[in-house]
């Protein structure tokens, strides 16, 4: 069964390369953002070593900055329930393959009669644009090394799957405070344009706006209106096109001791010229700073209720599939106000 999962994996990631190249070649449509100078490759690299939590909460971690979030933490987040008012995080999965979703989840009925129903779901790879989804420190790496310095080989094998660092260690569930940072509502517009990047310094005039700091074991949700945009616009190739984190927020999330971020998108395109690739901000948040991600969210209606509540701090729940040897997993994230 094992190698028939990853033998799907391996299938759609060959699918999404060709995708990705079909389109550079046709070129895009949107332009790099060139409004700063972006973070070089040596700079980059010196992080690794200046700003990595590999240690720091033993040899033999697997939970990175989930440590932060201590029992003191889950009930401070709990006390921020007012109203009794669930909102999930979670985009609906997608089961059509469109411009934004090269590797859509699969499913279909399998039976349905008079006395019941059932039907199959499947998700070709976890880590595709087919669902919301929370990586596990199983699935990237840096120089052959998974999170906490282990060898990849130590960590997971095409046979075996991850034997180390997968996302079976989140089975008992996430529960924190959460801090959403709204820069459409910061900029005075519906959504940003791809391309855009977000610096530290928009960071810190949302909080200023908002009322808030996000501060150590909490959660971060970044909005920059995928969602809204698409809606108005309809879908487009989002390696492409997106806006998201600049490269130097790095340092900004490490002084923070952020636990986890949940984003649209985890990465801004086209990237102004420079040597890092588009997802550096994501990998080095996952393996070197130990930082959970939960990736293809969608915050439209967490804003809105913040909004309409002007309160942009609650409490988050997220409870992944207890997948032995995964890499991920499929999930609902709950905002509760």
């Amino acid at each position: 069964m094992l190698k028939k999962i990853v033998g799907a994996v391996i299938v759609s990631i060959s699918v999404s390369a060709l995708f990705l190249i079909s389109l550079h070649a046709q070129g895009s449509p949107f332009k790099a953002d060139t409004s700063r100078p972006v973070i070089a490759a040596a700079e980059y690299e010196r992080w690794q070593k200046e700003l990595s939590n590999w240690g720091r909460w033993g040899k033999e971690d697997e939970m990175g900055a989930l440590n932060l979030i201590t029992p003191a933490k889950r009930r401070a987040a709990v006390a921020l329930v007012k109203d009794g008012v669930t909102v999930s995080l979670a985009s609906n999965a997608a089961t059509q393959k469109e411009l934004d979703v090269p590797c859509p989840a699969e499913w279909m009925m399998v039976t349905a009669t008079t006395a019941a129903a059932t039907d199959r779901v499947a998700y070709p790879c976890i880590h595709g644009a087919g669902a919301t989804h929370i990586d596990s420190f199983a699935h990237i790496f840096f120089n052959g090394l998974a999170w906490n310095g282990y060898p990849v080989s130590t960590v997971v094998s095409k046979e075996k799957g991850a034997v180390r660092n997968s996302v079976l260690n989140m089975k008992n569930g996430i529960v924190t405070r959460a801090v959403l940072f709204d820069i459409p509502r910061l900029k005075g517009t519906p959504y940003l344009e791809p391309g855009t990047r977000i610096f530290p310094d928009d960071l810190e005039a949302w909080e200023k706006k908002a009322g808030v700091r996000i501060g150590a074991g909490d959660a971060l949700l970044i909005r920059w209106g995928r969602w809204a945009r698409r809606a108005k616009l309809g879908p487009w190739a989002i390696d492409e096109g997106a806006a998201g984190f600049d490269n130097s927020v790095i340092p900004w999330l490490k002084q923070r001791d952020v636990s986890m971020i949940a984003w649209e998108t985890p990465g801004y395109a086209p990237q102004p010229p420079g040597d890092l690739p588009r997802l550096a901000l994501h990998n080095f948040a996952l393996t070197m700073l130990g930082i959970m991600l939960i990736d293809r969210a969608d915050l439209e209606a967490a804003s809105e209720a913040a909004a309409a509540r002007n309160r942009w701090e609650f409490m988050l729940s997220v409870a992944p599939l207890p997948i032995p040897y995964g890499t991920g997993s499929p999930v609902n994230p709950l905002a509760m106000f």
